[in-house]
């Protein structure tokens, strides 16, 4: 449970939304691949580092659009949902 996905979320996704998003019980997330969402592709950058490149960035989640991608949000934002999920269940996804 890492992105908390709406119904205006799923809805503005479209037909990309059951491969990038999953339901837990109810409630809707996006859906995690080795450690990051899965609507983010791996990049190869020139200098040999990898950059994440957003597959749906024109119909994200709301949340992702309220998070300027990088900011010090943001990045308190993944730190303190990555103390709230037991260590088991991000490891798996790493």
């Amino acid at each position: 449970m890492f992105v908390r996905v709406t119904g205006e979320d799923w809805t503005r996704l479209g037909e990309k939304a059951e491969r990038v998003a999953g339901f837990i019980g109810n409630r809707a997330y996006m859906k995690m691949t080795a450690g990051h969402c899965a609507a983010l592709e791996p990049r190869a950058r020139a200098d040999g580092s990898t950059d994440f490149f957003c597959t749906i960035y024109e119909v994200r989640p709301q949340i992702c659009r309220d998070l300027a991608r990088g900011s010090a949000e943001c990045a308190g934002e993944r730190v303190t949902k990555m103390e709230l999920r037991p260590e088991q269940v991000w490891r798996k996804n790493l």
